[in-house]
């Protein structure tokens, strides 16, 4: 019996020793993959103050931004907001200035997936409903730079059309006498010289209702403007999470104006707009193929809740 005890021992140990072995190949750590920044687009929102993330650009496609896929917002915070991070201000579809992150907010009470930002620009001034962009794509088209308000003419030209749809949703012509907007913003999407119109006006038709209404108006064959696009919502009390219309009077729930931007250099800038909610905020993206104005995005960065 003796004898059989040295090689039992043996093997015992040569066992132990290769399933050892095994068991620590198996448990060693996979490597983490390689973080790598993709081209993105900002709003910067809050008189220049804040960005929030509003899209990526995969394989010429916008893809919603939002927390950028990790569960915290941690990408961003690594790969976007660092501090001393620099983008392009986008300011009439051109780079007009730098946007430099202070620091990044994700994961503080209500920063959502946004971060404090300085800008830097000779021609922009970012106050209330004038906003922007920022990016790091670098325009490969061509672009005017324009971003203007209208000329007395070219206003009252928008307002006919404006109180002509309002007639149109059946808005007693009362309620429409005064006009009321965020703002009127004359663009050159193509960088033809023919200048677009995007606007944000609303009536109150009661003293409990409002009527929100947003357009791209563009010059015909005739040389007159028409809406080429628009939305209109009619808003009650009972639609409005804070229960107090003067609210929407001062912006919430109406769609603006972020900037007019040709993120994939097809020729024909896209127009980025923002609706500001009490959560959060939703951003849309239209396109334009074919002398019709599509929304190629529609997503929404939560903040914290109301």
């Amino acid at each position: 019996m003796r004898k059989n005890v040295l090689p039992f021992l043996a093997l015992s140990l040569l066992t132990a020793v290769c399933v050892g072995a095994v068991y620590a190949q198996k448990a060693k750590p996979k490597p983490s993959p390689t973080l790598k920044t993709r081209p993105a687009i900002f709003s910067v929102i809050y008189g220049g103050s804040g960005i929030e993330p509003i899209a990526f650009v995969e394989n010429g496609k916008l893809v919603a931004g939002g927390n950028d896929g990790s569960a915290d917002g941690s990408t961003l915070s690594k790969l976007y907001y660092k501090p001393g991070a620099k983008y392009d201000l986008i300011f009439g579809g051109i780079s007009d200035g730098t946007v430099t992150v202070k620091k990044s907010n994700v994961g503080s009470e209500c920063g959502g997936s946004s971060a404090e930002v300085t800008v830097a620009s000779t021609k922009a001034k970012l106050k209330g409903f004038v906003m922007g962009l920022a990016t790091n794509i670098t325009p490969k088209g061509k672009a005017t730079g324009l971003r203007r308000i209208p000329t007395t003419a070219e206003r009252a030209e928008m307002e006919s059309l404006v109180r002509a749809e309002y007639a149109k949703q059946k808005i007693a012509s009362a309620a429409y006498k005064q006009l009321h907007y965020h703002n009127l913003t004359a663009v050159d999407v193509e960088n033809n010289g023919s200048v677009e119109f995007v606007g944000s006006y609303w009536v109150e038709p009661k003293a409990s209702e409002r009527g929100l209404l947003f357009f791209i108006a563009e010059k015909g064959a005739r040389g007159k403007y028409a809406f080429s696009y628009h939305t209109y919502e009619n808003y009650t009390v009972d639609k409005v999470m804070s229960g107090q219309l003067k609210d929407l009077d001062d912006g919430v729930y109406q769609t603006l104006l972020l900037d007019a931007f040709d993120y994939d250099s097809d020729g024909t800038a896209e127009i980025f707009t923002v609706s500001k909610a009490f959560e959060g905020n939703n951003y849309s993206v239209l396109k334009r193929t074919k002398g019709t104005w599509t929304k190629v995005l529609d997503t929404y960065d939560y903040r914290c809740g109301y």
